[in-house]
């Protein structure tokens, strides 16, 4: 799993640094004329900050493996996906019922979360 969080991590880092430049410079004016803007920068910011986290969730399953760092990862991972990905789609096509799905996303990472702090709390850090 660590070599699973880390490379996931890496690549979902290196695209948060790659979509958010496209969207800055090539979507600028598309997403600005579409008020979508903001909604692509949340998703950047989001997609960026789950990356770190996985990258931090590798790390610690090496120093001491859990099932709920496994857990964590997992829940970062399809969360960061889901949110990120819905809101770069509605963005790009305006289809709004992708909205709906964005809080599933959004879901899966407080749960990602919430199992990081209790792999951290067993684990006795």
């Amino acid at each position: 799993m660590q070599k699973i969080f880390l490379m996931s991590g890496a690549l979902a880092a290196a695209l948060a640094v790659m979509i958010g430049a496209f969207g800055a410079h090539a979507l600028k004016d598309f997403l600005t004329s579409n008020n979508r803007l903001e909604t692509f920068e949340t998703a950047v910011k989001y997609h960026f900050y789950h990356a770190l986290g996985l990258l931090l969730i590798g790390i610690l399953i090496n120093q001491k493996p859990s099932i709920w760092f496994n857990y964590a990862g997992y829940g970062l991972l399809v969360g960061m996906i889901i949110f990120s990905v819905s809101l770069y789609i509605l963005c790009l096509t305006n289809l709004k019922w992708l909205g709906a799905i964005t809080p599933l996303g959004g879901l899966a990472m407080i749960i990602g979360w919430i199992c990081l702090f209790i792999g951290v709390y067993k684990e006795n850090f």
